[in-house]
């Protein structure tokens, strides 16, 4: 039965609870719980555990104490929509086939972002929901075995219920703010309460809680009170107004946490945080990203923590080095669970020691906002990247270019990618290509 909530607005992040090979087994213990939290337009180093001098995010910062945290996580795309579908489905954007938020349209009276009910729209929405649709998902296999699941925050492939197999949903599908979520976007900015009934509600099933915020995301409109705490001298309004809202999510999910203590299930839960992709606030522009941001391939809209935890299964650690994606969560959570995966996932389980050491890349793509083609998505391709230990590149998916226009970084001399190495290293840039091309040569 498909069960509905009001209203709430929240942001990305994930959280799940899974069992552990040889630690507990079935018999002896309740299927574990999985918790999602998925932050939305969020920056890699805008936490506290990550080292940022004025952000303070005491409730992340305890989840990172208390978890296996990947500091050079990756989102495969930086943008949100086919970002969350890469989350679900564990494949990269071009294999799932969702590559932007909206169909670039061939008749230009109509706006995407706010004409989702238009009939000249539909047909190209429909088209992309169905392409996700037809892919399986983790969502759907863990309700196919039994697990309730909740959805809430943001969702973009219509009925969550129908797309992707979750029992109950904030998120209608339905008129013109489906494209983000519609009521699913309540949750977090107006309180948690969707997802406390529903776990009170169905106590004594497994259960799996997508929780995707729209935080830190625009608008960045946070209560009062944090928005002072950031207001200083030298610090432009529009700064303050994000570091505000990160410290609003992080507010929600110590909520969450302790939400799990008090109901005894935070020992029986599996959690998952990352965000879909990176940010970074333009000082003079409200809402806006900086340049190398949030739709771009560079590390400020790609890289983020993640993190898995699971308390008195797994041991905490902090790894500085190995890479790890998000295409990496539905193999990490079979594997907890003691469950079959799909063949031919590209991703690794995270809690495999050996496959984290033996993996020596991880890649991305890169798209417009809109698709610029529904019926072959990849056709509006202008990056893929790779990362390689601590080298970097970004290659421009033009016909024209090659070699010559791509650009190398040394990450960890220069995390920022301000300097191109590209010229001085052609061999390794060679190198990289050819990875690049085995792993996907583009459309």
């Amino acid at each position: 039965m498909k069960t509905r909530f009001g209203s709430l607005l929240g942001t990305v992040v994930i959280l799940t609870a899974w069992f552990v090979p040889g630690v507990c087994s079935a018999a002896a213990s309740p299927r574990p719980n999985v918790l999602l939290i998925i932050s939305d337009d969020h920056g890699w180093s805008d936490y506290g555990f990550m080292g940022h001098a004025e952000i303070r995010t005491p409730a992340l910062d305890r989840l990172a104490r208390e978890s296996v945290v990947f500091e050079r996580g990756y989102s495969p795309v930086p943008l949100c929509r086919p970002a969350l579908a890469s989350i679900v489905t564990g494949l990269y954007p071009h294999q799932h086939g969702v590559t932007g938020n909206d169909p670039d349209l061939p008749d230009k009276t109509v706006n995407p972002q706010t004409q989702r009910t238009n009939p000249r729209f539909q047909p190209y929405y429909e088209k992309m929901v169905a392409r996700f649709a037809s892919h399986p998902n983790f969502i759907r296999d863990l309700t196919a075995r039994g697990y309730v699941a909740l959805q809430t925050g943001k969702w973009w492939e219509g009925d969550p219920v129908k797309t992707a197999g979750f029992t109950h949903a904030m998120t209608r599908g339905e008129g013109k703010g489906g494209r983000h979520g519609d009521a699913g976007l309540a949750i977090g900015r107006e309180g948690l309460a969707p997802i406390y009934d529903f776990i009170r509600g169905n106590r004594g099933k497994p259960f799996v809680v997508w929780y995707a915020p729209m935080l830190p995301h625009a608008p960045h409109n946070p209560p009062p009170a944090l928005l002072e705490r950031f207001q200083k001298p030298g610090v432009p309004p529009a700064v303050a107004a994000y570091r505000a809202c990160v410290a609003w999510f992080d507010q929600t999910c110590g909520d969450l946490l302790d939400f799990l203590e008090r109901e005894n299930l935070r020992t029986n839960t599996l959690i998952f945080y990352t965000a879909d992709n990176g940010w970074v606030q333009d000082p003079d522009k409200p809402n806006r990203p900086a340049p190398r941001s949030k739709l771009t391939p560079y590390e400020g809209g790609v890289r983020t923590p993640l993190m898995i935890s699971w308390l008195g299964q797994l041991k905490p650690r902090r790894d500085r080095d190995h890479l790890a994606s998000n295409v990496d969560i539905w193999p990490t959570l079979a594997a907890l669970l003691q469950i079959e995966a799909p063949n031919g996932l590209p991703g690794i389980n995270l809690t495999d020691a050996r496959a984290v050491r033996r993996r020596h890349h991880i890649f991305g793509e890169h798209y417009p906002h809109n698709v610029l083609d529904v019926e072959a998505p990849t056709r509006g391709l202008e990056h893929r990247f790779v990362l390689s230990g601590r080298w970097k590149l970004i290659l421009p998916a033009s016909a024209t270019a090659g070699a010559a226009s791509a650009e190398l970084f040394d990450l960890k001399k220069d995390p920022w990618e301000l300097r191109n190495l590209a010229a001085r290293e052609p061999k390794r840039v060679q190198e990289l290509i050819r990875v690049l091309d085995h792993w996907w040569p583009g459309p």
